[in-house]
């Protein structure tokens, strides 16, 4: 499938998506392994880096018509806050285009017209996000690798934990001399609540004041709003409570998110930093495996990880490729086989010659992969980021009437109405109902990554439950794509069976015909030497052995030496019903042989049709091959609609049609000969797209082996992300309705207000990262 048929390829209200998935194509130079950081003073949402994600700085593109892009890494920017204050700020500068962000990642990219970055540099600095140059496609050499590995390496730090453990007891103190005492505004009272506040928020009254100054209206600007009402009205203790309990909350969900931050930095940890390399003089010696250049040669010794993709050249083992396709169980691998960076070798040594760089390996694109498709917004998401930009300015309103109206129209104390007010700025915040959903998103990336299934969208992770009906190619998807020998059959009584297959192995060595190599590759039948060998174009080959004359052949082949009889010709038409290509070995007058081949099913296709179609899918395959070998296949695996003979454009067809029919269908192919059919459908899926450029780059979703069975994993694991992105919504809606309610009533303070909000943002985190845990299998 093209890449840049995406960008078009459906006339759906579904459109939008796909515009979001092209452009995310285009942005494969972005670094596949992002640095991250919590940053002192952070908001919301914090986290450190995976030290296996510290390697290659991302390229930036220079795009047509002039265009420039750079990509920052942005230490502050954790929470929706700092994307709509970044956003409304550099969005107001001449020559910014389209800016993108990726929170979790906390990468921003943004493409320019400017001469230099500086100006965004400069405003970036001034909003106190502490911007690091990842890439600038002005100057190659602007990534500021220091500065983002540094960040890369934070943690909070521990005196920040005993300044707010301070800061707690002197707001606590605060608490008890004013209860103990009476009196809210004694002297004490409010020492101990300013040196509360001094230690535990200033950084948020910094940024509020930030915002302030920005004209934005976020959450740091209402909570130092809330923090100074209270202390304005004499509530100092309550100033302090909150001021504590809203740093607290940042804290801890700078804490709960990271598990979230590395859900996909763990896939990248697989593959390890030093390889065994060998030198021109024949030593071998360690070196990083980012140095090892391709053909170099490699040694992998017994339970170590592949280092990097190649190809084996020495010794045999068994590999557990359980970290590309999700699959435990080890496959043998030998000389010539292709093996994968972060994969096990479990067994035997063996020597590979490098195929591809660390930054390019199957593994490396996986993880950029996944790490583009988060920066998309899924449906959901676009729905959540749309409410909350309706529902903060409609809550803060709300405050305003609260605080004013009954005062002026009824002549109530301003006081109590005031303290309602700003308990409703602080259940404002809409954190936990945003971060809800990107955590969802990423956990269900990085499950459906770890189980050999890359989807290159949230949009896709969702829209995957929808499908009511799946068309899949036949060849290499529900079979092998390999003929190989299925029936043997002697039509000699009184010949030896074994000694005419040998004859008939013979003749097929010295063929490059797929059918002819499939017999030459039957297990236990040796070549024997044949001489006047001669192939036979469209019918097969002739040859001596041991001085007499052999033919094998097609049907063709054996009506042109008149040797077809009616019991043959039945015999014949009987196996090609069954999909299968005969083959027969003749000597002097008669046939002698006859080897039937056929593109095998594979074990699992039958177990996976069964399975979707119990899902409610319904399920054609789609071949071009006759319609008999059509029928054949799907008798084997439980398909009732088989459309052979079908050409590119009729598989295009046969896709609208279905599409029609059933409103929501997928496509399963090899990523490039089923391109109109795949661009067509709703979601795209290649078949065994490890070690596969095209594959990995173009497919909605790339199954990395060869299972079928993962198709209905994929639509279960939609299910779970779906059923988890509703809950998170009613949790995080459901909580600032009760507390919108109680503080109407007066039945709310600030601190219960800001726990509730913490407890929410909590909740929805830990709900998400639910799905981390694995994909729904068919025993689950």
């Amino acid at each position: 499938m093209a890449a840049h048929q995406h960008g078009h390829r459906h006339s759906h209200d579904h459109d939008h998506a796909h515009h979001d998935h092209s452009h995310a194509h285009d942005q494969h130079s972005h670094d596949a392994r992002p640095s991250q950081a919590h940053a002192d003073g952070g908001s919301c949402c914090g986290g450190h880096a995976h030290a296996a994600l510290q390697t290659a700085m991302p390229a930036a593109r220079r795009l047509a018509g002039g265009t420039e892009e750079a990509v920052f890494f942005i230490q502050k920017m954790d929470c929706p806050t700092e994307e709509k204050l970044i956003r409304e700020r550099l969005g107001q500068m001449n020559g910014v285009g389209a800016l993108e962000f990726n929170l979790i990642q906390r990468e921003l990219t943004v493409q320019h017209q400017l001469p230099s970055i500086a100006p965004i540099v400069a405003t970036l600095k001034a909003l106190d996000m502490l911007p690091a140059v990842k890439s600038d496609s002005l100057d190659a050499s602007a990534a500021q690798a220091g500065a983002i590995e540094q960040a890369a390496a934070y943690r909070i730090p521990a005196r920040r934990w005993v300044l707010l453990g301070l800061a707690g007891i002197a707001a606590l103190g605060s608490e008890i001399v004013a209860w103990t005492s009476g009196d809210e505004r004694s002297l004490p009272v409010i020492a101990l609540a300013l040196l509360g506040i001094a230690l535990g928020g200033l950084g948020t009254l910094k940024k509020g004041w930030i915002a302030l100054r920005n004209f934005s209206l976020n959450m740091n600007f209402l909570m130092s709003l809330a923090v100074i009402g209270a202390a304005v009205i004499g509530q100092w203790p309550e100033a302090a409570v909150v001021i504590v309990l809203f740093t607290l909350a940042e804290m801890i969900e700078a804490l709960s998110l990271e598990r979230a931050r590395n859900a996909i930095a763990g896939l990248m940890a697989m593959s390890p930093d030093l390889a065994t390399v060998r030198g021109a003089d024949g030593s071998w010696a360690s070196a990083p495996a980012r140095e090892v250049a391709i053909d170099a040669i490699v040694r992998v010794a017994p339970g170590e990880r592949v280092p990097l993709d190649g190809v084996i050249t020495e010794g045999a083992t068994s590999i557990n490729q359980a970290p590309i396709t999700g699959e435990s169980i080890p496959v043998a691998k030998q000389p010539g086989d292709t093996v994968f960076a972060g994969t096990i070798n479990e067994h035997g040594a063996f020597v590979l010659r490098v195929t591809a760089a660390q930054g390019d390996s199957t593994l490396s694109r996986i993880v950029k992969s996944v790490q583009q498709a988060q920066g998309q917004r899924a449906p959901t998401q676009r729905f959540v980021d749309r409410f909350a930009q309706v529902y903060i300015p409609a809550v803060v309103a709300m405050a305003v009437l609260v605080a004013v109206l009954p005062p002026l129209l009824l002549g109530a104390d301003f006081h109590p109405w005031l303290y309602k007010a700003l308990v409703l700025l602080v259940i404002a915040c809409p954190c936990a109902l945003v971060i809800s959903t990107p955590v969802t998103i990423v956990s269900g990336l990085a499950a459906a990554a770890r189980h050999g299934i890359l989807v290159k969208g949230g949009v896709y992770l969702e829209q995957g439950r929808k499908l009511r009906a799946l068309a899949l190619d036949k060849t290499g998807t529900i079979t092998f794509g390999k003929p190989a020998v299925t029936d043997v059959v002697s039509l000699a009584p009184s010949a030896d069976q074994d000694a005419l297959l040998q004859l008939a192995v013979s003749l097929a060595a010295r063929s490059d015909h797929p059918v002819s190599r499939a017999i030459a590759a039957r297990e236990g039948a040796a070549a024997l030497e044949v001489s006047d060998f001669e192939a036979l174009a469209g019918r097969g080959v002739r040859g001596r052995i041991g001085g007499e004359l052999y033919h094998l052949g097609n049907h063709r082949l054996v009506h042109e030496l008149g040797m077809c009889s009616p019991a043959l010709e039945a015999r014949l038409q009987a196996f090609e019903k069954q999909g299968k290509t005969t083959t027969l070995l003749c000597r002097g007058a008669k046939p002698q042989l006859l080897v039937a081949v056929a593109d095998t099913v594979r074990p699992s296709s039958r177990e996976a049709v069964a399975d979707l179609q119990q899902l409610g899918v319904h399920v054609v395959m789609l071949t071009g091959d006759n319609p008999h070998t059509a029928q054949a296949i799907a008798a084997q695996t439980g398909i009732d609609d088989a459309r052979g003979d079908q050409l590119p454009d009729d598989k295009l067809k046969a896709v609208e049609a279905l599409d029609t029919q059933y409103g929501e269908v997928g496509m399963v192919g090899d990523g490039i000969n089923d391109a109109p059919a795949l661009a067509r459908a709703r979601i795209g899926f290649a078949m065994g797209a490890a070690g596969t450029d095209t594959a990995l780059e173009t497919a909605d979703v790339a199954l990395m082996d060869d299972d079928l069975r993962k198709i209905p994993d994929f639509i279960r694991l939609s299910n779970k992300a779906h059923a988890v992105l509703v809950q998170n919504i009613a949790i995080a809606l459901g909580i600032k309705a009760v507390f919108l309610a109680l503080a109407l009533a007066g039945m709310s303070s600030l601190w219960m207000a800001v726990f509730a909000d913490m407890g929410a943002s909590l909740i929805v985190v830990f709900n998400g990262l639910r799905l981390v845990r694995g994909v729904p299998s068919r025993v689950a």
